[in-house]
């Protein structure tokens, strides 16, 4: 919506359900753990892909939450920019960063118009943010703007290939029609909160590897799948054998898609740009 001077507005608020949940989810250790991966694994690839091996990087967390992610950077002594449109689960975050005793820039403010300048960032993390955004095209944009040369991406989000998702509370949901779907969302955020977790904005969206693969290259970033983050040589046999099939043979690779919950993109910013 539009305030009087027609300038966007977003609604900020939470449902309490919703923030119970992810107050709850935000410090399970399953959230600790993924999280802890994911910037192990992104830091290895910025120092084998990226710019080099830095000890201290700029971290964008887009989409942050209760800041759990922000916070596990923090403690490796990056610099952390908290973004997420929900304002309290960001006072929740302040709460913490400060309880921890660490300084991070945590902000309300939307994905589609980041508040962050051109080139600042060494790493940009979307993690399971895109399939809320009903502009999702600048979420991209915005990511890869603030990105420097050499720096990394990592994006997490739906799968329309895979059957299996968790995002609504009903089966086979990433295969319903689009008809079906937007039925679904409508009740979401009316009269049904329960089949998405009380969420605000609800996920809206479906995406394949190969079609964000294709965007981020107009924006000048590479994208690799997370089958191309595994090093066969580190598999022993069979299972060696079925990675370098599964790379080397589209359709086999695009199966292997059909079996995962969710799409994850690692993305390398090329100099050019």
């Amino acid at each position: 919506m539009n305030d009087k001077n027609g300038q966007q507005q977003w609604d900020s608020s939470s449902d309490p359900g919703f923030f119970e949940y992810y107050e709850k989810q935000s410090q399970s250790k399953a959230t600790y753990d993924r999280f802890v991966v994911v910037r192990d694994k992104v830091i290895k690839l910025y120092a084998e892909l990226g710019s080099g091996d830095k000890s201290s990087l700029d971290v964008a967390d887009i989409g942050c939450g209760a800041g759990t992610q922000s916070l596990l950077w923090a403690q490796l002594g990056h610099r952390v920019s908290g973004i997420d449109i929900n304002q309290p689960l960001i006072d929740l975050a302040r709460k913490r960063a400060a309880e921890a005793g660490f300084t991070i820039r945590f902000e309300v403010g939307t994905a589609t118009e980041l508040p962050l300048d051109d080139q600042s960032m060494d790493v940009c993390l979307l993690p399971e943010l895109l399939e809320h955004v009903v502009d999702w095209q600048s979420c991209l944009k915005e990511a890869c703007r603030v990105l420097r040369s050499g720096g990394i991406l990592y994006l997490s989000t739906t799968n329309v290939l895979c059957p299996k998702q968790e995002e609504f509370n009903l089966p086979f949901y990433s295969w319903y029609p689009g008809f079906l779907k937007r039925r679904y969302e409508h009740l979401a955020v009316t009269s049904r909160p329960e089949l998405a977790n009380s969420a605000r904005y609800p996920a809206v969206n479906w995406f394949s590897y190969y079609q964000l693969a294709a965007i981020l290259e107009k924006y000048g970033v590479k994208a690799y799948d997370r089958f191309d983050m595994i090093d066969a040589n580190t598999l022993g046999g069979a299972k060696s054998l079925a990675l370098k099939l599964l790379k080397s043979v589209p359709p086999v690779r695009m199966l292997g898609h059909m079996f995962i919950s969710d799409t994850v993109i690692i993305g390398l910013k090329n100099s050019r740009y």
